[in-house]
C-alpha cells in the first residue's frame, strides 16, 4: 500500500477483513497459542524458516496488524510493538548494545527516559553519553570507538525543541552509528524521521498514535537502511545465533533483520509483549492520527499564542510561534504543525505553577500527553521530580515551568480555562 496516501495508510495499512468471519474491523485475537499445521510446519516456525503465530508473547495476528501499519506511516521495512515505549526503547538497546559499551543521547528528553538511560541501563552496564539537542555538533564530540548509536526526540518533550535531524543523520553516517529518534510528539504525520537519515523510530503509542488515553503500547520500526555488518559492533546483528543454530539475523533478513532480531530474541526472552486488547484500541485511534494531530496543533498555537501576551506569563517556548528560535526548523522539519505539547513559564515560579495545575477546570492534571483531551502538569513536581535540580532546568523542566498538552477541544473554551486559572 505504499503508494497511496497518510490518510489511507493510517485507516486501512496492515488490515484486511477477517477471513474467518468476513469482519471488517481487525478482530481481538485474544489468543496465548497457535496450533500447528502439522510437525514440520512447527520446527520450521520455530528455526525462523517460515513467518506465522507461534505464541503471543512473540507475535500475535492483532498486533500484527499494527506493526505493519506504523511501520507504513513511517516508510519503514518492519515493525515491532511492545508492552509500552519504555519497552520499546528497551528491545532496541538489548539487541544493539554489549556489556560496557555507550550510546549518545540529547539530553533534552521525557523524564522517564532519562531515568531509564541514566539509572536503569547502567544495571546491564551500557551506558549513556549526554549531548545538547540544540547543538548538534555535541552528538559528534561525544562519539568513541565504543559508541553504538545516537538517540533523540524528533520533538523534545516536555521543552518542544525540534531536533535537527538531517545534521544527526550525517553525523551517525559518518561514524558507521545507528541514529534512533523518538517521534512520540511528532508523529509520522507531522516528521518522518527516516526522510531525514534515521535508522529507527520508535514511539510511545500510549500518546498520540493511540491518542485516547485508554492503552500503553510501543511501536519500533526501522528503516532497513543500516549496514549492520559494516564496523564488527553489532554481533547480535551479525554473528551466529547459538538459539538458531548458527542463524545469522543481518545475512539472512536484510533490510528487516533488525526487527526480526528484536523479536525473537529480546522480545522472546524479555517478554514486554503488547496485549491485543490495547493492539486494538490503538489500532482505533491510529485511523483518526492526521486528524486530531492538525487539530492538536491548530488548537496548541492559537492558545501559545494567546499565553504570550498575558501579563503572568514570562515565556512560552513553542516552535510554532514566529518569534521562537526553532521556528525555522518547523518549518522545514513540520510544516503541516509544531504538534501539540509546548511549555511556558509563569513569573511566580514554582509556587504559582502548582497553584495554576490546581485551578484548571476543563484541562486535566495528569502525566501523560497525546489525549483527545487537554492535559496539564507541573514536570519539576512530578514527571521530573526524580531528577536534580540542574537536570531537570537542562531537561526543559526547570521550577517555573507549567506543561500543556493541548487537546482536541474548542481553544476558545481552553483559553477560557487558563483565563479564568490564572486570575487565581
Amino acid at each position: 500500500m505504499a503508494d497511496f496516501h497518510f490518510d489511507t495508510l493510517a485507516v486501512h495499512a496492515g488490515a484486511q477483513p477477517d477471513p474467518a468471519t468476513g469482519a471488517r474491523s481487525t478482530p481481538i485475537y485474544q489468543t496465548t497459542a497457535y496450533v500447528f499445521e502439522d510437525a514440520d510446519q512447527a520446527a520450521a516456525l520455530f528455526n525462523l524458516q517460515v513467518f506465522g503465530n507461534i505464541y503471543s508473547r512473540i507475535m500475535n495476528p492483532t498486533v500484527a496488524v499494527l506493526e505493519e501499519r506504523i511501520a507504513a506511516l513511517e516508510g519503514g521495512t518492519a515493525g515491532l510493538a511492545a508492552a509500552s515505549g519504555h519497552a520499546a526503547q528497551m528491545l532496541i538497546f538489548h539487541t544493539i548494545m554489549e556489556p560496557g559499551a555507550e550510546f549518545v543521547s540529547a539530553r533534552q528528553l521525557y523524564g522517564g527516559s532519562v531515568n531509564q538511560f541514566s539509572q536503569a541501563f547502567k544495571k546491564y552496564d551500557w551506558h549513556v553519553k549526554w549531548a545538547d539537542a540544540i547543538d548538534p555538533d555535541s552528538f559528534k564530540r561525544a562519539i568513541t570507538s565504543n559508541t553504538r548509536a545516537i538517540f533523540c526526540e524528533s520533538i523534545a518533550n516536555p521543552g518542544g525543541i525540534i531536533t535537527d535531524l538531517e545534521s544527526l543523520g550525517r553525523i551517525a553516517e559518518d561514524s558507521g552509528i545507528p541514529l534512533i529518534v523518538d517521534n512520540t510528539l511528532a508523529t509520522p504525520y507531522l516528521i518522518r524521521p527516516f526522510e531525514w537519515g534515521a535508522h529507527i523510530v520508535v514511539h510511545s503509542a500510549t500518546k498520540f498514535l493511540g491518542g485516547h488515553g485508554n492503552s500503553l503500547g510501543g511501536v519500533i520500526t526501522e528503516a532497513g537502511t543500516f549496514n549492520w555488518a559494516a564496523s564488527g559492533k553489532y554481533t547480535t546483528m551479525t554473528e551466529p545465533n547459538d538459539s538458531y543454530h548458527g542463524l545469522k539475523f543481518y545475512e539472512t533478513f536484510g533490510d528487516f533483520a533488525f526487527c526480526v532480531a528484536a523479536r525473537a530474541l529480546a522480545l522472546r526472552d524479555l517478554g514486554p509483549c503488547l496485549s491485543p486488547t490495547n493492539a486494538f484500541h490503538l489500532l482505533t485511534g491510529v485511523e483518526t492520527l492526521p486528524l486530531r494531530v492538525q487539530r492538536h496543533s491548530d488548537n496548541a498555537l492559537e492558545v501559545a499564542r494567546w499565553l504570550e501576551l498575558h501579563d503572568d506569563v514570562a515565556w512560552v517556548n513553542y516552535a510554532g510561534l514566529e518569534k521562537h528560535s526553532h521556528h525555522a526548523l518547523h518549518k522545514k522539519y513540520c510544516p503541516k504543525g509544531a504538534g501539540s505539547v509546548f511549555t511556558f513559564g509563569l513569573k511566580g515560579g514554582f509556587d504559582a505553577g502548582v497553584k495554576l495545575v490546581n485551578k484548571v477546570r476543563i484541562f486535566s492534571h495528569l502525566a501523560n500527553i497525546g489525549d483527545t483531551r487537554s492535559l496539564i502538569i507541573h514536570p519539576a513536581s512530578t514527571t521530573h521530580r526524580q531528577l536534580s535540580d540542574e537536570d531537570r532546568v537542562t531537561a526543559g523542566a526547570g521550577p517555573d515551568v507549567v506543561r500543556l498538552s493541548i487537546g482536541i477541544e474548542n481553544p476558545a473554551d481552553l483559553i477560557v480555562d487558563l483565563k479564568q486559572a490564572l486570575s487565581k
